[in-house]
């Protein structure tokens, strides 16, 4: 371990690398990474079809998809952050990882987790304006205002997970380089750490704060004033019309925070096996990017009716070139 002088008797000890010891002493656990390799093939071509969809379609260039589409980017880099790297580590046993490589998948990890949280609050924001203010929907929710929104998160993004990262590297380890975590998790690393880590331990919080508390009040709070709004429609039509409109979104925050919520409580309120932990923490972090381009795909009509618009035109264009 390289060695750093700091001020008189004190040493700062940063590590060449830590050793990921995830998923020990889990019977059968090559399966599981086995179903995770489709898991991820499944969220690849999912959001990538959901992505070219939305490129494609002409009727799909409006403000809503534009977050659709960053959804779908954000479920895949988050795919792409963790599954490749945790079978790299665990199915084929490379689980020593260098100490700035380490960062780095802590990084993306974080980074694309907070984002997806974030385009679910702007896809609430979409929903509550089109409900309750129908008639200034187009003027209040427009493209540029949409990219901006979306632009503005990941400068926020970016800001705060690289803060949080930035401050593991003034821990000193110089004890066991072990971290109990399927990746290069935050809270494992800090534990490992031997000098004060009260900062990190603050800056945690806030980042949990601020990834699933936050917006999952505001997302309840949106959907507060859309049944207020809907319980003054008169007709039962348009209220089952217009509540057809957030199911997919629903689903979506239900996939997304209720796992986590659960997983964090259970924690606290009792001792959980590690090993239960891990699996359940990386099922959360990928299944709901493997299902989401999915139940757009189901349950969004504008979506279904774009791909099969896309399909005919696929279609003449063939029969053009061969009549050719």
């Amino acid at each position: 371990m390289p060695i750093q002088p700091v001020s008189g008797n004190t040493t700062f000890v940063r590590p060449s690398t830590f050793y990921i010891n995830g998923f020990s002493n889990v019977p059968h656990a090559k399966y599981y990474y086995i179903f995770l390799c489709l898991v991820y093939t499944t969220t690849v071509l999912g959001n990538s079809f959901i992505m070219c969809t939305v490129c494609l379609a002409r009727s799909l260039h409006t403000a809503k998809y534009i977050a659709v589409f960053n959804l779908a980017v954000t479920d895949l880099g988050g795919s792409t952050a963790l599954i490749p790297k945790l079978i790299d580590t665990f199915l084929f046993e490379h689980r020593y990882i260098s100490y700035e490589a380490c960062l780095a998948n802590m990084f993306f990890v974080f980074f694309f987790m907070t984002l997806q949280s974030l385009t679910l609050l702007a896809l609430a924001y979409d929903r509550v304006v089109a409900i309750c203010f129908p008639l200034r929907y187009h003027a209040i929710v427009t493209k540029t205002a949409m990219a901006l929104i979306i632009g503005c998160m990941w400068v926020f993004t970016t800001a705060l997970v690289a803060s949080v990262v930035e401050l593991i590297t003034r821990l000193s380890f110089c004890r066991s380089t072990v971290v109990n975590s399927y990746f290069c998790d935050h809270g494992p690393i800090c534990a490992l750490a031997c000098n004060d880590n009260s900062l990190n331990i603050i800056m945690a919080y806030v980042g949990m704060v601020t990834i699933l508390c936050i917006p999952l009040m505001l997302i309840g709070i949106s959907y507060a004033c859309i049944a207020f709004a809907l319980l003054r429609i008169a007709q039962g039509t348009g209220r089952i019309k217009a509540m057809k409109t957030c199911t997919s979104h629903l689903i979506l925050v239900a996939m997304f925070y209720l796992p986590l919520l659960f997983i964090n409580i259970a924690a606290v309120m009792s001792r959980l096996d590690p090993n239960v932990r891990i699996i359940n923490y990386s099922l959360t972090q990928t299944i709901p990017s493997m299902l989401n381009p999915i139940i757009y795909t189901v349950k969004t009509k504008e979506v279904r009716q774009s791909i099969r618009g896309l399909y005919k035109r696929a279609m003449v264009n063939k029969t053009v070139d061969k009549n050719m």
